[in-house]
């Protein structure tokens, strides 16, 4: 293997425990990035000449190398590969009794830009490193040796490979269907596998649906930016009283509807589950000039600061919309806001909450503060993992 070199004090937050090595930080004249080809596995070095582990490098990529070893020249073979996707493996075996789950989780399971998510039988896949990429057909060997998959979907039509300059593609191994039913939280969802969102579930909010559902008792729910309805469809399970869905999907409403009326019947019967289509900014605003009010808001958008030079105009977006939300919670209401930008911090999010409640000239109790589920583990030592936020308060006039 050959040696990637650091520039003087750039070991200090590997050390540490980071897995990231940025261009910046390497010696270009004992290394030059474009030395090494895309992917290629390398040993990391201090200017003294220090081990700091093995990785795999993209001369290509603003992160030109990324750790998956503490070990001297490890190579991430197929050996390797099994024995991390193994480990994983247990951890979910151990967490759940049915299979379906992420399996993989890229850095928290030391396989960065490795992402696997399991519904029973099919696995859809994300490599969204030029390290993963090339070790495609080992992935797979080793899935096919601990699972024996009916089908996988490499769902690579994938923004971050395009930073990795790879291609944006999706391919199809065996019967992928195109819909597919989850079992989650006491509820079954159809969730769509070819045409959805991300991997096609998001089973990262598992936990915080489940303890938004425990506020649900015969309360009017609001589920704004509802996707295949997680939210709003668990609470309607858990006795709501009616259920409403916002998104800008026409796909993601009908699916939330659905979702909802399979898993409580009685609320179809009694014509208690509504659909809205459109900007949820704009629809928000609608329900409340026509006085619409709800005993549980749960509010999931979609990232709105995705890089760090977007934050000032994503956090007016997060503060706009919790303000939104805040004003049609009825007094003793309860709402669960969350984030997945891991550029802003759960204390902003926090912020965004009380400012809005005090425009109300209300009080906000905190009884919730989550995160991701276990089966999306954060890697201790690298905060941009954390990227998940959920408070669940309740409003007190």
């Amino acid at each position: 293997m050959q040696t990637l070199w650091l520039n003087k004090g750039e070991d200090r937050r590997l050390r540490a425990g980071h897995l990231w090595v940025f261009g910046n930080e390497v010696d270009g004249g004992k290394s030059p990035l474009a030395a090494f080809a895309p992917g290629e596995a390398v040993s990391v070095r201090d200017a003294r000449g220090g081990f700091i582990g093995s990785a795999f490098v993209n001369p290509h990529s603003l992160i030109c190398a990324r750790l998956y070893s503490r070990s001297p020249d490890r190579p991430l073979d197929a050996d390797l590969l099994r024995q991390r996707l193994r480990a994983a493996l247990e951890l979910r075996t151990r967490l759940f009794d049915q299979p379906f789950h992420r399996l993989c989780h890229g850095e928290g399971d030391l396989l960065p830009g490795l992402i696997i998510d399991r519904f029973g039988d099919h696995l859809t896949l994300q490599l969204g490193t030029a390290g993963m990429d090339v070790r495609r057909e080992d992935i797979l060997a080793c899935l096919d040796e601990l699972l024996h998959p009916a089908s996988l979907l490499l769902d690579n039509d994938l923004a971050a490979r395009a930073l990795e300059g790879l291609p944006r593609e999706n391919v199809l191994i065996g019967p992928v269907p195109q819909r597919l039913e989850l079992p989650e939280n006491g509820c079954i969802f159809a969730a769509p596998l070819l045409d959805g969102q991300k991997t096609g579930w998001f089973y990262d909010q598992r936990t915080n649906r489940r303890e938004a559902a425990r506020y649900a008792g015969g309360a009017d729910v609001l589920d704004i930016f509802c996707y295949a309805g997680g939210f709003g469809a668990t609470a309607a399970a858990n006795g709501a009283r009616s259920v409403t869905f916002i998104d800008a999907s026409p796909q993601a409403v009908e699916l939330a509807g659905s979702n909802a009326a399979r898993n409580a019947p009685r609320l179809a019967e009694a014509d208690a589950i509504h659909t809205l289509c459109g900007d949820a900014f704009d629809l928000l605003r609608e329900l409340h000039e026509a006085g619409q009010r709800f005993g549980l808001i749960c509010l999931d958008p979609p990232a709105f600061i995705k890089r760090r030079k977007d934050a000032a105009q994503g956090l007016a977006a997060y503060r706009k919309i919790n303000a939104l939300a805040l004003q049609l919670l009825a007094p003793g209401g309860v709402i669960a806001s969350c984030s997945c930008s891991h550029h802003l911090p759960a204390d902003e999010l926090r912020h965004c909450l009380s400012q809005a409640a005090a425009r109300q000239r209300a009080a906000l109790r905190l009884l919730h503060a989550g995160g991701q589920g276990p089966d999306h583990p954060v890697h201790a030592a690298m905060p941009e993992t954390a990227y998940l936020k959920c408070f669940i308060a309740q409003r007190a006039d």
